[in-house]
């Protein structure tokens, strides 16, 4: 398993090889979506949803040994490669892991030069959901 420092790294290298065109940042962003693992239609509901999100975003979260899954969808292409790219970087990762990790491969990849602000609030807000699922794991674990 990859460290979040290294999943990171192979993110900043794939954009990387786009240089600075916006447009085939955002494809790639839109690609990466497609490849993200079908979320059950089941999971898409009023309670999953990422609050502070333009577009719909669902998450959920699984624990499994002392790691977290991610599963994750957004009924917007662009929407749904930003999520692929926080659940390829965290899902199967140690819930301690998860809290502490510090992302900064948006900054890396000049993502604030390719989405905008609304996309950039509703990144945070992602972030911070997926925070969340791993902090309530952490406390479960403590009981």
């Amino acid at each position: 398993m990859q460290s979040i420092e290294e999943l990171q790294k192979e993110i900043v290298q794939e954009f990387g090889i786009l240089g600075e065109d916006r447009e085939m940042m955002n494809f790639y962003v839109m690609e990466l979506g497609q490849k993200l693992a079908e979320m059950p239609e089941n999971l898409k509901t009023e309670d999953n949803i990422v609050k502070g999100c333009q577009s719909k975003v669902w998450l959920t979260a699984d624990l499994e040994n002392d790691r977290v899954l991610y599963s994750a969808d957004s009924n917007t292409a662009i929407t749904k490669g930003l999520v692929s790219m926080l659940v390829r970087v965290l899902s199967g990762q140690k819930v301690d892991d998860i809290i502490n990790a510090t992302l900064d491969f948006p900054q890396q990849i000049g993502m604030d030069r390719f989405i905008g602000t609304q996309r950039s609030n509703g990144f945070a807000a992602m972030i911070k959901q997926m925070k969340l699922y791993a902090l309530a794991y952490k406390s479960k674990m403590a009981t």
